[in-house]
């Protein structure tokens, strides 16, 4: 018998193991028989799911299965999960290519011929499988009506179980769709009030402690009620939610009715809280005590948000009920902080989110005056500790209740109703379509390895193995190891210790304050003059441009000096000069500088990104994107210099020698956007450096002052006068002059098609005094488009397009501008897509709330009202946004989202870069035309599809052309060294940035070849090298 803490320690103990064995008892006999259907469903999923690779099939055939249409498709989908043609079978190693199971079903559907979708026995084959994962789904969801669902809660009560009940559905897309589930629930709340006043009365069910209990206890997503809802814009959030809260609560109180607020996402969390506290304490709400929020055990929070709940009760004066759960988003919650490397917000090992579900479970049932709990668990321990606690604190049965998930557990239910125990069992109902995510979610918990539910219906686990306390299975389970992200390199392990660093996490109070400051101290620092920088020299060319700020354009950041074609010869010939001393400088000492360089940006990312958010109007959190892409080039780029110095091709033959390396070429004339304004900028300009070539920088005139940091953080880093020269100046004249310069070796340019073309045009003809052909690298434009398959996901497309085409006001050269929707779902597409975009916030860059903000300029606003009109007369405008009000109010050059639907591909609106929030959608007869369309333009730069076809996801990633192609995910937000970024066709020249090859480019590569036989001696190539 192991110690445990205490003398009130080892009661709960003992008490606990009673109470599990006697539940554990009752619970013997009451699975399923061989004779029930249901005995059948879970030893078909238990064989199905041993087998992993199987098992993401299966999930994501069942997550596809609602847009299938008719039998043909879904028998083809069977086919495409189950039965997947050689060629697309999975290559890992860690993946068996070809199992027993894909073997039988690769079998039976060449036998059913599946290849002929309407035959006789594949349709068959379609039926049993709809029929197969439709009961699956009724097996977790009560109804798709109220009325299927009010017969199941009758059904329950006659079992002695009360509910809860929540509408299916994840969060809302659009402010559509928000009012929509708050009409739904209000409905919900008012029907079944209604109705349960003439129900029979449940003893224990209905009352406890001689007092009654609410009949009807219903719970709702804060994230249903809001499409915008985000922890970034706390303010705006909270008001709107609390907005429509409100009459929520006062018709559950009408009616004496429980309201539940469910707990989604980590993200929202605090704010979730922060919003239901403070509803809950406004002088209308705060003497009902039918209330309740969620709090999860698997957040490493937990303890504060226990602690932080039973001091607002206190304050508050009535009793709140938690729902204290394990959680149901643990997957996601890990992937999200290793894909954005934040700290892990839960507990990596189970036996941890177990400890701490009893650690709060003690504090919770302590304070059982305060917070009333509902012990929410399917692990029979977590439920025998929370019962012993109760009985041994002497909670009342009205202060505590048991809950689980319908469909899930159902000898849990039962023994703990026959052991006196008030068991509520949440319960979902809604559609199929909206319900998928729910339900896959419960089949990730009824097939996990780990799943409690698992090892209990397992017949050779023992019953004191699965009521171990959690604490001593911890003190002998080894910390987790912390795996990195997985690369696969090609031919070759490419030694390159680089991580992309995190982006700012604004959801944080501390980090909005911060960014808050920052604003503040940028406007404060309004009015200053920034000089040219020439060969270390500051250099005040007597005219001076203004930098005004798009978001207020009466707003003047910084007067700075305008070069001109004499200025442009001086910084030539200044970088030429330092050219010599910087080229022999070690590679080593030149990635050093870029290191230096990304730890100043690191510690001034809130003033950069404060900078960015005013100057270049870009939102938070894009601004935020463009820093930490600066960062990542200066990290990333010095480690390949490294790697380039470090891997000198060396192949010797006795008597001779033989070395291949890289040189740099000499001066880049780097000309870089606005739209990244030092990402692109700083990017290109270091990739130079580091090679050991010397830059003339141009900034856009847009992009003036970040230009001018830039220039301070890499002086700062280390660079030697001459190196690097800031030459600020009207495009026209600085960037023509230095592509004509005799002295500039390498053009580096980012931009639109015409001016690209016509660089690489000028930079072909030869000068007398040019001592070589110049190199050009150029990134240009593009028309990218994303393709949404019939049985593609639409919350995530909508989402993902929305995100895609308006983010930045579509001022992206990775931004989608098209959108090709197959015919079977172009009309719900369309509508979802049209109110998801109206839904979203135009606004001021340095808002919050912000997702759209202004254009860059006067020009960027003339040409895109230029083809806004085009598109009238082309297409038919789905959506046209109305900012009249905020140009008069703010100045700014705000244009809002517009969708054209109906769009010819060969549109002007389909084929040419607009470069604004303008959106063509386009419909596509069926895939074939989808990917002729997708290829119909002149670019190549980024695309996308939505899709659930395994079959046309294949097809897509080869046909499809263009540089980056995303599948399932929106197509803008590349990261360095992930998603090398580039494209060709008419979407630019060169390798693609933040490459593996991006820094050859910067180079000229040599050959060395020495004769070492001299004499009739030849030394050793070791020895021969180490002369040299």
């Amino acid at each position: 018998m192991r110690s445990v803490r205490g003398s009130f320690e080892q009661r709960v103990e003992q008490r606990a193991g009673e109470l599990g064995r006697e539940m554990f008892d009752r619970m013997r006999g009451r699975n399923p028989t061989i004779l029930d259907p249901l005995w059948w469903e879970e030893r078909m999923m238990t064989l199905c799911m041993a087998d992993e690779r199987f098992k993401l099939q299966a999930f994501r055939f069942i997550d596809a299965l609602p847009t299938m249409t008719d039998a043909p498709d879904v028998a083809r989908h069977v086919r495409e999960y189950f039965a997947a043609p050689p060629e697309r079978r999975s290559k890992s190693p860690l993946v068996e290519l070809d199992p027993p199971r894909s073997r039988f079903i690769d079998w039976f559907s060449r036998f059913a011929d599946f290849r002929n979708t309407s035959g006789l026995l594949a349709t068959l084959t379609a039926h049993a499988a709809r029929f197969a994962s439709t009961r699956m789904a009724h097996r977790f969801i009560a109804g798709s009506t109220p009325q299927e669902a009010e017969r199941t809660l009758l059904k329950m009560r006659r079992q002695k179980l009360a509910f809860t009940i929540d509408v299916l559905g994840e969060a809302a897309v659009s402010e559509a769709e928000a009012l929509h589930y708050h009409g739904i629930y209000l409905d919900l709340i008012t029907r079944l009030s209604r109705s349960a006043r003439t129900w029979s009365g449940v003893a224990h069910v209905d009352e406890a402690d001689g007092r009654p209990l609410p009949r009807v206890n219903c719970s709702v997503k804060l994230t249903s009620l809001f499409s915008q809802f985000d922890a970034i814009d706390p303010e705006n959030t909270r008001r709107i939610v609390k907005e429509r809260l409100r009459p929520l609560l006062r018709e559950a109180m009408r009616h004496g009715t429980h309201l539940h607020v469910d707990m989604e996402h980590y993200a929202i969390k605090d704010l979730t809280l922060e919003i239901c506290r403070e509803v809950f304490l406004e002088d209308e709400f705060r003497d009902y005590p039918h209330v309740g929020v969620v709090l999860q055990a698997y957040l490493r929070d937990i303890d504060r948000d226990v602690e932080d709940m039973i001091a607002y009760a206190r304050r508050r004066g009535t009793p709140v009920w938690v729902r204290l759960v394990k959680g149901a988003y643990w997957d996601t919650e890990t992937v999200m902080a290793d894909q954005q490397h934040w700290p892990c917000p839960v507990w990596r090992q189970k036996w941890e989110s177990d400890a701490a579900y009893e650690r709060v479970s003690r504090v919770l049932v302590e304070n059982h005056e305060h917070i009333h709990t509902a012990f929410a668990s399917h692990n029979v321990r977590s439920l025998a500790v929370a019962m012993a606690l109760t009985e041994l604190h002497g909670a009342p049965p009205a202060h505590h209740e048991l809950q689980a998930l319908y469909g899930m557990g159902d000898p849990i239910k039962r023994a703990a109703v026959e052991m006196g125990q008030r068991v509520r069992v949440y319960t979902p109902y809604g559609e199929l379509l909206p319900g998928m995510a729910y339900l896959i979610r419960r089949l990730l918990e009824n097939t996990a390895n780990e799943s409690f539910l698992r090892q209990t219906v397992s017949d050779d686990t023992p019953v004191d193995e699965l009521l171990e306390n959690p604490e001593w299975i911890g003190a002998r389970t080894p910390p987790p190891r912390t795996a990195p992200l997985q690369r696969r390199e090609l031919d070759q392990i490419i030694m390159n210790p680089f991580e992309n660093v995190p982006n700012i996490d604004y959801t944080r109070p501390e980090n909005r304050a911060r960014l808050i400051e920052a604003l503040a101290s940028v406007r404060a620092g309004f009015g200053r003059s920034i000089p040219l920088v020439i060969g270390g020299q500051r250099v005040e060319s007597g005219a001076w441009e203004d930098a005004v700020s798009p978001n207020r354009p009466s707003d003047k950041i910084a007067r700075v000096a305008q070069a001109d074609a004499a200025l442009a010869d001086r910084a030539a010939l200044a970088a030429a000069d330092a050219f010599g001393s910087w080229r022999r400088v070690p590679p080593h000492d030149r990635a050093e500088v870029l290191f230096e360089a990304a730890r100043i940006i690191e510690r001034r990312r809130f003033e950069l990104t404060a900078l960015e958010t005013i100057e270049n109007a870009k939102p938070w959190r894009e601004a935020d994107g463009d820093i930490s892409e600066a960062i990542d080039f200066c990290n990333y780029y010095g480690r390949e210099m490294i790697r380039l110095a470090e891997n000198i091709r060396r192949r010797d033959v006795p008597g001779e020698t033989n070395e291949y390396y890289y040189a740099p070429r000499g001066v880049v004339g780097v000309i870089a956007p606005w739209n990244f304004p030092l990402a692109i900028l700083c990017g290109m300009t270091t990739a130079a450096l580091v090679t050991g070539n010397t830059v003339v920088m141009k900034p856009a005139e847009q992009a003036m002052v970040i230009a001018a940091r830039m220039q301070e953080i890499l002086e700062q880093a280390g660079l030697p006068p001459g190196v690097l020269n800031y030459l600020p100046g009207p495009g026209h004249v600085v960037g023509d002059a230095l592509v004509r310069h005799p002295r500039v070796n390498m053009i580096a340019f980012t931009g639109s098609r015409a001016v690209g073309c016509a660089i690489h045009r000028t930079a072909a003809q030869l000068l007398t005094a040019q001592p070589g052909v110049k190199r050009v690298i150029a990134e240009l434009g593009g028309k990218n488009a994303v393709i949404v398959d019939s049985d593609a996901d639409l919350d995530e497309a909508v989402r993902g397009v929305a995100h895609s085409a308006f983010g930045y006001a579509g001022q992206k050269c990775s931004a989608c501008s098209r959108v090709i929707v197959l015919e079977a779902v172009y009309d719900k597409f369309l509508h979802r897509l049209v109110e998801a975009a109206r839904s979203l916030s135009v606004g001021p860059a340095d808002d919050p709330a912000t997702f759209v903000p202004p254009v860059v300029d006067r020009e960027a606003y003339e040409k895109i009202r230029e083809y806004i009109e085009i598109g009238k007369r082309e297409a038919t405008c789905a959506l046209e946004t109305d900012t009249r009000r905020l140009r008069e109010e703010l100045g700014g050059w705000y244009i809002g989202p517009h969708i054209f639907a109906a769009v010819p591909p060969d549109a002007r609106i389909a084929q040419e870069e607009i470069f604004g929030p303008v959106l063509a959608v386009i419909k596509a007869r069926d895939f074939d035309d989808a990917i002729e369309i997708f290829n119909g333009t002149d670019y190549a730069l980024t695309g996308g599809i939505f899709s659930r076809s395994p079959a046309n996801i294949a097809r897509a990633r080869e046909e499809c052309e263009c540089g980056n192609f995303y599948i399932n995910r929106r197509i803008t937000g590349a990261l360095v060294d992930l998603h090398p970024f580039g494209g060709f066709k008419m979407s630019g020249m060169g390798s693609k940035a933040g490459g593996p090859d991006y820094l050859l480019q910067f180079c000229e590569p040599r050959a060395i070849t020495e004769n070492t036989l001299r004499r009739g001696f030849a030394p050793s190539p070791e020895l021969a090298h180490s002369l040299a």
